[in-house]
């Protein structure tokens, strides 16, 4: 479906001007929301055991199996514009949660795609595992989502003379380049609603502000280690912010979700991926993120 054109209409009928309308849509993402109880015809599988290119080990830290997450079938997800899904074949998420945010290590997460037609069989293992989760089938709808510098967080009650520098000039930039900014955005969730009850995962949209932050700070320190840069210390948080924006665009959610833990108030898992890798199947750079929050 033609998902930028379904809003560009709509927003035309409303009297928004075209040039508007396109600036919007260069900023507009949707996520695919993945959830059990659907109606539907499934999309995906989530706990169980994973159906493996026959002859493949389950993945591992090298040590210890890691946990199987869920999976997708990517031909029966929703198209969605400008997100370079594999058209076809499978998405299989296994993740180690406690060990990923305790040591921030990637081995500790990985993503296997499963090209359409592969022999596969049911991997070897025991619903009884630790690392074998209750199965269930998941349906998907459409999310819309926007950039956290459209202001759109009902959480961020900062006014704009408490904002950095930079921030105030995005405030400005996007008061004179999107005016009818409001009356986009609750278009764009007339179309495609906010949240309603549990989702299972989402994938796609934007990846979690926190996660991009850290990527920023990581890549700027090692720019500064290899002398490609020199950054003074009082001017390190306004260049983490602007790199921090750029990473934004740059970046997207290959998926993000909650994992069950009785011991943290919040447990949740994320992989995230450049736009161009995940456009040419690089699917091995994809980076695992976990979060524990007691």
């Amino acid at each position: 479906m033609d998902h930028q054109g379904q809003l560009r209409r709509a927003a035309l009928a409303l009297g928004i001007p075209a040039d508007e309308v396109s600036r919007f849509i260069q900023h507009l993402r949707l996520s695919i929301r993945l959830s059990g109880g659907s109606s539907g015809v499934p999309v995906g599988q989530f706990g169980g055991l994973p159906r493996l290119p026959v002859g493949m080990d389950w993945p591992s830290d090298g040590v210890s199996p890691l946990p199987f997450i869920f999976s997708v079938d990517c031909a029966a997800l929703p198209r969605v514009d400008g997100f370079g899904l594999p058209a076809d074949g499978s998405l299989l998420f296994f993740l180690d949660h406690e060990q990923a945010a305790a040591t921030g290590e990637r081995r500790y997460g990985q993503v296997v795609y499963v090209p359409a037609g592969a022999d596969t069989e049911v991997a070897a293992g025991s619903t009884g595992h630790a690392f074998v989760d209750r199965q269930y089938d998941v349906g998907a709808t459409l999310r819309a989502e926007f950039p956290d510098w459209f202001g759109a967080d009902e959480d961020d009650e900062d006014e704009e003379d408490d904002l950095s520098p930079f921030r105030q000039q995005l405030a400005r930039d996007l008061e004179h380049d999107l005016p009818h900014l409001d009356e986009l955005c609750a278009l764009a969730n007339d179309l495609w609603p906010p949240d309603n009850g549990y989702a299972s995962a989402y994938i796609g949209g934007y990846a979690d502000k926190e996660v991009i932050k850290s990527i920023a700070e990581q890549t700027l320190a090692w720019r500064e280690k290899t002398g490609e840069i020199v950054i003074p210390v009082a001017k390190w948080y306004s260049h983490v912010e602007k790199e921090t924006h750029r990473l934004t665009i740059e970046w997207v959610s290959l998926a993000r979700f909650p994992v069950d833990n009785e011991f943290y108030y919040r447990s949740d898992g994320s992989f995230v991926i450049r736009h161009d890798d995940l456009t040419a199947g690089r699917l091995d750079k994809a980076l695992s993120v976990a979060e524990l929050i007691p």
